[in-house]
């Protein structure tokens, strides 16, 4: 192995690698600050451009756009509470805070470090421990999906300490919006109305857009120029000099690698549950809970550094096993096949050069990803200037079209819309939208993977208990959770209790 390395470290040296990964990276950028442009789409219009380069090239874009676009999503979280993709939701939480209160570029150095340091530490981890790792998915079956899904849930519990009740709202909305479209094992329509669009469920794209870009345009007209971003003489530093910032959050980085990186192994979860989960682990680590959702420099590092360790996940069972871990490494194995190349043991021996290559220069993209990604945030923080009357039909103008885009249906326009309009209200009332998103994007998981339970035992509700209690993958889950409600319940009674004083 230690000599396949060296050779994938040679074919990284190549010129022509190092300029399709910065021009990967520079491009999964763009592609990431348009809402709708998700990574799995900018992979995939990518894939045709590289048929006439080398394979390791070819791959070393694409790789580059991956990790790019999954980061960048930031920028217009943290400058217009709008996720550029559905990664960058739980940045929302403490990104945007920060930038309103005056500190838009350490908002956006810190979710640049964070990224970085957790995609590095993915390919690390990728390169050194990927056959083992990838044997870790093969040990979860229905059971153990299904009470993942319900883990993830239970992080509700703690985004909405200090409003339990709205949290909850807000959650079950989510898991109710899961249910439409047809259901997992018997194909019954649920909730379409008679609309095509629906028939697989609502767009998650579709969704996120219409839930933060619509509410933020009616505020931005109806309120016009009375609420502009603050942008103050503290925050015209370099955006190296918050390195130290993050030098000194050295466990929080590594935990929310760790996060993310296991989350990515497992398939079907997504980077959005990554960040959530990351963000939720920093929370309760933390000396200072209650900074969180105010402006957290530990929430923002917690988002960004698991939400992009999952990309390194994401690869384990796609290079080691053949199995995508999500849409966009699904688009991958496509532009793997078609340059020849089949994921598995073959892939580590026969193409060593080219494997080799491609996780190294993974790890290049995520470095490159510093400097290339601060020079980004430096202009784009500039959008905080732009008056809310010129920035309002732009933003409008860019959701209908990325909206559009994702699969050229003008009823996913309508959908994004009429989401917006329940995203205006939970904004009027209060309400966090973020429980929202998580059930929206676990409700399907769980559903479908508590029927597939049912189905192995027959619908013996009995037998599928037990199955949870003795399987030990599926007690460990389970203990965590109710670890997780309780601590959420701990710390709701702790906030309502200072807010009282």
């Amino acid at each position: 192995m230690f000599e396949d390395s060296l050779l994938g470290l040679a074919t990284l040296l190549d010129p022509a690698m190092i300029a399709a990964i910065a021009v990967g990276v520079t491009c999964g950028i763009l592609i990431g600050i348009l809402p709708g442009l998700t990574s799995t789409l900018g992979v995939a219009l990518v894939i045709p451009i590289t048929f006439s380069m080398p394979p390791q090239v070819g791959l070393a874009m694409l790789g580059g756009i991956y990790v790019a676009s999954t980061y960048s999503g930031a920028i217009t979280a943290v400058l217009l509470n709008i996720p550029g993709t559905p990664a960058a939701v739980a940045t929302l939480l403490d990104g945007y805070p920060m930038g309103r209160n005056g500190e838009p570029t350490r908002a956006l150095a810190l979710s640049t470090f964070g990224s970085a340091v957790g995609g590095m530490i993915s390919v690390i981890a990728l390169l050194l421990l990927g056959p083992a790792l990838a044997k870790v998915s093969l040990l979860f079956g229905p059971p153990e999906y299904f009470l993942l899904a319900v883990f993830g849930i239970t992080v509700i519990a703690s985004l909405s300490a200090g409003a339990m009740i709205k949290g909850l709202i807000a959650g079950c909305i989510g898991l109710l919006m899961s249910t439409v479209g047809y259901h997992p094992l018997t194909g019954t329509m649920r909730f379409t109305f008679g609309l095509p669009a629906l028939y697989d469920g609502i767009p998650l794209v579709a969704a996120l857009i219409g839930l933060y870009s619509v509410p933020e345009v009616v505020d931005m007209i109806v309120r016009g120029d009375k609420k502009k971003s603050v942008q103050n003489e503290r925050d015209r530093k370099s955006p190296y000099r918050y390195l130290g910032q993050v030098i000194k959050q050295t466990g929080n980085l590594i935990r929310s690698s760790f996060i993310g990186l296991i989350v990515g192994i497992i398939p079907g979860v997504g980077a959005s549950v990554g960040g959530f989960v990351a963000y939720d682990a920093a929370k309760r680590a933390s000396k200072r809970p209650e900074r969180f959702g105010k402006g957290s420099a530990e929430g923002v590092l917690a988002c960004e550094t698991g939400n992009n360790a999952v990309t390194g996940g994401t690869l384990v069972p796609l290079l080691t096993l053949g199995i995508p871990g999500n849409p966009v490494t699904a688009v991958m194995l496509g532009g793997l096949m078609i340059h020849g190349l089949q994921p598995g043991a073959e892939l580590f021996t026969a193409n060593a050069d080219i494997a080799f290559g491609f996780i190294f220069s993974l790890f290049l993209s995520n470095l490159l990803l510093i400097p290339i990604g601060l020079v980004f945030a430096k202009y784009c923080a500039q959008i905080v200037r732009v008056p809310r009357a010129i920035l309002a039909p732009i933003i409008l103008l860019l959701s209908i079209v990325g909206t559009y885009s994702i699969r050229s249906s003008f009823e996913d326009v309508l959908i994004m819309f009429s989401i917006g309009a329940i995203g205006f209200l939970c904004q009027r009332f209060s309400i966090p939208r973020a429980p929202l998103v998580l059930g929206l994007v676990l409700g399907t998981l769980a559903e479908s993977e508590l029927e597939r339970s049912l189905a192995l035992v027959s619908g013996d509700i009995g037998v599928f208990v037990l199955q949870l209690v003795t399987r030990p993958i599926s007690l460990g889950i389970l203990l965590l959770s109710i670890y997780a409600v309780y601590q959420g319940v701990v710390q709701h009674r702790r906030q309502s209790r200072l807010l009282d004083q």
